[in-house]
């Protein structure tokens, strides 16, 4: 019995279109799905997402979409034993499903995390400070960032149908752009399981998400300026899309395409060394995990000419040692089949054009060991190791070998390696084995301008490190040049490649008014209720309270610097403070001045203000001497209440002046606050 592979378009879900074709379990070559070839009319689809899905997703503030992310991986992490069995059919051992399934999911909480730790509780995120554009500061500028009106078009390739699909679900959920899902046929099938979990729980607003599933013939016509596509394929079909009439028009659109990444071994290492040997455990993980069909797998050992040998007898060993092909149910294999017949015909393709170049030292694909499997009808292959002698020749830094392969060169020195990497032209990771800080800097700094992200691996990170081949959902995962020019991930970065940056200007009441951010100049609501006596359900940007003024004296600065120790001269030394340039004489601490300014604004009964978090943008901007008389401005700039805790943050603009108008110090205070007070009583 096979699955049929379904698309759920405009709320409901829709039966493959044409004629299907079957889709083949990569072990047995049994028929497991069946897919339409035809595509789908995309115009429902759209119209759904744009009227139904982003309308749905912008009445949401980024916590509430994080807690929707939350809510949805912690349900997706209860099914993933069904999942699983899905992937198995790709020929992912329990292994390489994990990377799929849990790392996928892993992204989701991530996104979840940093969504409600680092934005704000709002529609409008602002970026960075306002620009003064006037004189008199009535004239300011500020940047935004707003969800764009289209859709988030994913095209996906067929090694992570999961974990492919949540990394750009997460970022694009978080924006508020609803998603539309288009797999590669050969694994659709998981991808539609997951989908159609993901729609009977009910978790996220019905439109955010739909599932395209076979023919593509169309697929980018109908899109606009609004729209991004994020595709994970092949530079060939990248560079086709990236031509497209509507990609050229207009359509945001990026790519993780082809990446011959490298992992070089230091030359400061010797055989036999823990460096060593972390290396040779990468290098060999990195060819039989998902098979070698990772865009991240290492395609190019770089060594040490001295080295090579003892590199190619030390793969082969840990691969005779620890490797076991075949079918990923039998609990001894620890790697499975390839993901059909033809991708098997594609690596074996790939490995002849390198036939002129490079020869097999370890592997033979007409000759292994096979674990409870048929290989005449499963798509099976061992892990290759290939020496090419002569590192001048281009096809090992051109033809990618997308399955259990990697191919060893041997360089001379550092410079000689950092020319080497760089002739992938563009990759999305390389990593670099090294105990020796002076190579480690010379080769990161040398190839970071090809690459998009670089790990280091010494004895002091490996317990820690997720290897070379893992990209990170706070680190960008892209690459410049051939790996397609793109980034996706890279934490709240990957969210902004689905918002919109604008640059506002005009009043600070108006700025205010359209960021919920108060800015400098704006009114201020001082008098009556203390705002520190106010809950978050009655406070309001730019309520205010200027305190002050309190006169400095020497024994205040003398004081402090009993009470906390520091005595640096500027404080307590009168000629040494009057020959720096900066000083007259004796000057306050800088922090005993925000301590004083604390004394001055707050309000200290218990009420709503319940914990002083921190301080950013701490600036002294005018020395206090003895007989200045302070005071201090604080005014509600932020509020930003937590959707699933009875407090919120609210940040507090503070500027501290002096006796003659001047800035002493300018900062913004963060504490937590009560949405009521007195704080209801618990049920």
């Amino acid at each position: 019995m096979t699955v049929a592979v379904t698309s759920y378009v405009a709320g409901r879900w829709q039966d493959p279109a044409g004629d299907r074709v079957a889709l083949l379990d990569a072990v047995t070559s049994a028929p497991v799905a069946e897919i339409g070839t035809a595509p789908i009319d995309l115009a429902p689809v759209i119209d759904h997402a744009r009227s139904v899905g982003g309308p749905a997703l912008r009445e949401l503030t980024f916590h509430e979409r994080a807690l929707a992310l939350k809510h949805l991986a912690l349900h997706l992490n209860g099914r993933r034993d069904a999942f699983y069995a899905l992937s198995a059919w790709t020929g992912a051992t329990r292994r390489d499903s994990l990377i799929d399934v849990d790392g996928g999911i892993g992204v989701l909480f991530t996104y979840a995390s940093k969504g409600r730790r680092e934005l704000p509780n709002t529609g409008v995120l602002v970026d960075g400070p306002a620009e003064k554009l006037g004189r008199g500061g009535q004239f300011v500028g500020q940047h935004i960032y707003t969800p764009r009106r289209g859709i988030a078009l994913q095209i996906n390739a067929f090694n992570f149908p999961v974990w492919g699909m949540l990394e750009k679900l997460g970022p694009a959920f978080l924006a508020g752009v609803p998603t539309v899902v288009k797999p590669a046929s050969q694994t659709s099938y998981l991808t539609q399981a997951v989908v159609a979990e993901i729609i009977a729980s009910g978790l996220l607003p019905e439109g955010s998400l739909q599932l395209v599933a076979g023919g593509s013939r169309g697929l980018l016509d109908l899109l606009d300026e609004q729209d991004t596509v994020a595709f994970t394929g092949s530079a060939a079909t990248a560079a086709a899309l990236r031509t497209h009439p509507r990609v050229l028009a207009g359509v945001r659109f990026s790519s993780e395409a082809d990446s011959l990444n490298f992992s070089v071994l230091g030359a400061d290492i010797a055989a036999g060394s823990v460096e060593f040997d972390l290396y040779v455990r990468q290098l060999v993980t990195e060819m039989t995990a998902k098979a070698g069909q990772k865009c991240t797998a290492i395609r190019r050992a770089l060594v040490p000419e001295p080295l090579v040998p003892a590199v190619i007898d030390a793969v082969q060993a840990r691969i005779r040692d620890k490797v076991r092909v075949g079918n990923p149910a039998a609990p001894e294999v620890t790697m499975g089949a390839l993901v059909g017949l033809a991708q098997r015909d594609e690596v074996r393709k790939s490995l002849n054009a390198l036939a002129g170049a490079a020869r097999m030292v370890v592997g033979d694909p007409d000759r292994f060991d096979l674990v409870d499997a048929d290989p005449r009808r499963g798509a099976f292959l061992p892990p290759i190791l290939l020496h090419a002698a002569d590192s001048a020749r281009s096809e090992p830094h051109e033809v990618e070998v997308f399955g259990p392969v990697s191919t060893v060169i041997g360089y001379r020195d550092t410079a000689h390696a950092v020319e080497l990497a760089a002739r992938g032209r563009g990759s999305l990771v390389g990593s670099l084995v090294s105990a020796d800080p002076d190579v480690v800097r010379e080769l990161v700094l040398g190839v970071a301008p090809w690459h998009g992200r670089l790990l280091v691996l010494d004895q002091e990170s490996a317990p820690e490190s997720t290897g070379h081949g893992s990209p990170l959902p706070t680190l960008v995962h892209g690459g410049p040049g051939r790996a397609g020019d793109g980034e996706e991930l890279g934490g709240i970065r990957g969210m902004k490649h689905y918002l919109q940056r604008t640059a506002i200007q005009g009043s600070p009441r108006a700025v205010s008014a359209i960021t919920g951010t108060w800015v400098t100049g704006a009114p201020r609501t001082t008098g009556g209720v203390h705002p520190f006596r106010k809950s978050l359900a009655e406070l309001r940007i730019g309520d205010a309270v200027v305190a002050g003024p309190r006169v400095i004296t020497l024994d205040d600065i003398e004081a402090f610097a009993e009470l906390s120790g520091d005595t640096f001269y500027a404080h307590m030394d009168q000629a040494a403070a009057a020959a720096n340039p900066f000083f007259d004489g004796r000057v306050a601490h800088g922090y005993f001045v925000v301590s004083l300014a604390a004394g001055l604004f707050v309000s200290p009964e218990p009420g709503p203000v319940l914990a002083n978090v921190g301080l950013n943008n701490l600036v002294f901007t005018t020395p206090v001497y003895p007989g200045d008389a302070l005071t201090v401005a604080l005014t509600a700039k932020a509020i930003s209440p937590r959707v699933d805790s009875d407090w919120g943050d609210v940040t507090w603009d503070a500027v501290i002046t002096n006796q003659n108008e001047a800035v002493v110090a300018t900062y913004d205070v963060l504490t937590s606050v009560a949405k009521t007070w007195p704080v209801a009583p618990a049920e």
